[in-house]
């Protein structure tokens, strides 16, 4: 289990319930690369029955095939649509009326369409706002956590966004998803070991995308344990300490950097069908501490 909340985090989290009464919509941006962990569990639950669009947003990084599986599994959610988007393309442009088709039309109502934006840090929320305000509103960055306030932005005379900052929930009980975070930049490089995060992406692209680190570093062949591929991108790339030995921090920052650049193609770091898995396990974990809690209890009460 991955803990990393800061204070903000919490503030955002209570005036989200707090706001949420008042929209007519919920926008989530989701990381394209990593669409289920991205996913705020919380929000599912705070948002109910209102509509929601699921922006997966860095879709030009992501796996194509592998993200066409997550859009499928996304809309079998009740209320959810889903659109991708990117960088380099206008579909900021349709967002305003995917909205307005979500939201049915009320008597006695002014036309206005209150969105609440939200998602996890560093997700691209704040680029998002500016491309559709048309001017610099959002403070944007590559840092997590930089939106710290609620912001409203009318941006036209049918929409208004509420922004909100960047937020985590508490405990991110799935392991795999907590370094999947980090490797994306969503959770501070601070708040985990550099070198755990970087081996865990090792291990994901010697099982998954072997020919692009061999295409990437010039490898004739490719190491099986990560540790030995992040030791030769290490000499490669020059990253070594006095006496020709690897420095293992500043290679794991290398890798992890060239991830989020995109400089090892586009890569999406989970499946549907692997993440249920993934969470069958989680709550394998937790009926067994609920077991053990249960048998302390009794234990005491002998």
């Amino acid at each position: 289990m991955i803990q990393w909340y800061p204070g903000h985090m919490h503030k955002a989290s209570k005036a989200f319930k707090e706001i949420l009464p008042q929209v007519d919509i919920v926008i989530e941006m989701l990381d394209a690369r990593l669409p289920g962990s991205s996913e705020n569990p919380m929000l599912a639950q705070l948002r109910r029955d209102k509509p929601c669009i699921k922006l997966l947003n860095k879709s030009d990084l992501s796996d194509r095939e592998r993200l066409a599986e997550w859009i499928a599994e996304l809309e079998l959610q009740s209320q959810v649509k889903t659109l991708v988007c990117s960088s380099s393309d206008n579909v900021h442009t349709g967002l305003p009326g995917l909205c307005r088709s979500l939201v049915p039309k009320r008597e006695n109502r002014s036309t206005m369409i209150y969105a609440m934006i939200a998602g996890i840090p560093n997700v691209g929320k704040s680029t998002l706002i500016n491309r559709l305000a048309g001017r610099s509103i959002a403070k944007t960055g590559n840092e997590a956590a930089l939106t710290r306030l609620q912001q409203r932005i009318e941006i036209s005379n049918e929409l208004t966004l509420i922004d909100t900052p960047g937020m985590l929930w508490p405990n991110i009980e799935n392991e795999a998803s907590g370094y999947r975070l980090a490797a994306s930049g969503a959770i501070r490089d601070t708040a985990l070991v550099l070198q755990d995060v970087a081996s865990f992406l090792a291990e994901f692209f010697i099982e998954n995308y072997p020919q692009r680190l061999i295409q990437r570093y010039d490898i004739d062949e490719l190491p099986q344990p990560e540790i030995e591929l992040l030791e030769l991108i290490a000499r490669k790339r020059g990253c070594l300490v006095s006496g020709g030995h690897v420095d293992l921090e500043k290679v794991s920052r290398l890798f992890i950097s060239e991830f989020r650049s995109g400089d090892l193609g586009a890569v999406c770091l989970e499946s549907p069908a692997g993440f249920a898995v993934e969470w069958e396990q989680v709550a394998l974990i937790r009926a067994r501490k609920a077991e053990a809690t249960e048998a302390r209890k009794n234990e005491r009460h002998k």
